[in-house]
């Protein structure tokens, strides 16, 4: 994959030549636009009203409408003179602690890759950022924006998260209500042995998209004429008495738990008795 942004990242005096890969991408099923009368894909070709035709790649320019169908024009190189430096390096200007940030000001992730000449100094960095629990916050300049972002370490390397500014960010609203209701503490110690029972680390692997293959079931299907069974949905109404839902969620979670521990419990008691034939 090509990099996103090669450059330097720099802390005081030690600069490290990296590139940028992106971390992560979104996987989905797409469907095309088809014209309902003939099924033709439809197209979106760039086409230019005054002289009547499409146009070329090679044909079109940057402009700024400074008023209605008044443009400034700007060439390529204009627009890279004005690049800041963080175009080329990004400099670590502060680290902060990872809890001190709200994730709400996360956007988009990238792998930090180091380049031959700077494998040392990018592993001090990883190991030094490691072992002290810090992050560092920086700008880079990509995509025609300048970002701030957050480097962290982990055991593979660093990791470069691009991070939204504070006037892109919306005022939170309080959705609670301005006559907030006090919480019983029976409420609150059930909703606690709730969480105690769904409480579990963090493993994404058990999570997957069941909406794209239900798509991808459909699409097979309907690829060999067969057809599939629309998936149920509940009904979901509002909770009336909010003890007795608690209750009965607790008590299904106990449930739920203690069978998966006897599901586990089986295989490992078939193993021993067979250990105990071998050994016999």
């Amino acid at each position: 994959m090509p990099a996103s942004w090669k450059g330097y990242i720099s802390f005081g005096l030690v600069s490290v030549p990296i590139s940028l890969s992106p971390a992560a991408r979104s996987e989905s099923i797409s469907f095309n636009q088809l014209h309902n009368v003939c099924h033709t894909r439809l197209k979106h070709p760039l086409f230019c009203p005054t002289c009547n035709r499409n146009v070329e790649w090679s044909e079109i320019e940057k402009g700024y409408e400074y008023e209605k169908d008044q443009y400034l024009l700007f060439t390529p190189q204009e627009l890279k003179s004005v690049e800041p430096e963080t175009a080329e390096a990004m400099e670590i200007l502060e680290f902060v602690k990872m809890s001190d940030i709200d994730p709400v000001y996360y956007d988009a992730s990238y792998y930090i890759a180091p380049q031959e000449a700077g494998v040392h100094a990018y592993h001090l960095l990883q190991n030094a950022m490691r072992e002290s629990g810090y992050a560092g916050i920086a700008k880079v300049t990509m995509h025609n924006r300048e970002y701030t972002v957050v480097i962290r370490a982990t055991e593979t390397g660093l990791t470069l998260h691009t991070m939204f500014y504070q006037n892109e960010i919306r005022e939170a609203q309080d959705y609670t209500g301005k006559d907030k209701t006090e919480v019983r503490e029976q409420e609150k110690t059930l909703a606690l042995q709730l969480i105690k029972n769904l409480a579990g680390p963090f493993e994404p692997e058990k999570y997957r998209d069941t909406y794209q293959e239900a798509l991808q079931n459909l699409i097979d299907a309907k690829t060999h004429g067969k057809s599939v069974a629309a998936v149920p949905h509940k009904k979901q109404a509002p909770v009336i008495d909010l003890v007795a839902a608690l209750k009965q969620s607790v008590e299904q979670q106990t449930s739920r738990r203690a069978g998966k521990t006897l599901l586990r419990a089986v295989p490992a008691k078939a193993e021993e008795r067979k250990k105990g034939r071998k050994a016999g």
